[in-house]
């Protein structure tokens, strides 16, 4: 299993940002995927998972519909649209691989993670 994040970066508070996380290794599409965040000094927290085809989601409560999880079942990609972000959304954000197709199964395999900064 091999997870490769991108698309973090520095934003200003109310900007956007894509993440995206290629998958390889597995069969990507028969698994639900997820994203994590972790902030300095903070536990690792889930923000959003998605089931293997993509009809299913669930997102952290906290984030107030800002976020948006996606998939690209034929490019092995699942994404996370960032808007409306806020100084304490900064953190590394990390991708992960589903136990099973369901959006609340357990997730490891982590990534790498991308580091993203909201900051004036």
């Amino acid at each position: 299993v091999q997870l490769v994040e991108s698309g973090g970066g520095l934003v200003q508070p109310g900007g956007s940002l894509r993440l995206s996380c290629a998958a390889s290794g597995f069969t990507f599409s028969g698994y639900g995927m997820s994203w994590y965040r972790q902030a300095p000094g903070k536990e690792r927290e889930l923000v959003a998972a998605i089931s293997a085809a993509g009809g299913r989601t669930r997102y952290a409560d906290s984030l107030e519909g800002r976020f948006t999880i996606s998939r690209d079942n034929a490019k092995n990609t699942v994404y996370l649209q960032l808007n409306s972000l806020k100084p304490e959304d900064t953190a590394v954000y990390y991708c992960a691989k589903g136990s099973s197709s369901s959006p609340y199964g357990s997730f490891g395999s982590w990534g790498q993670g991308t580091q993203v900064t909201v900051s004036s």
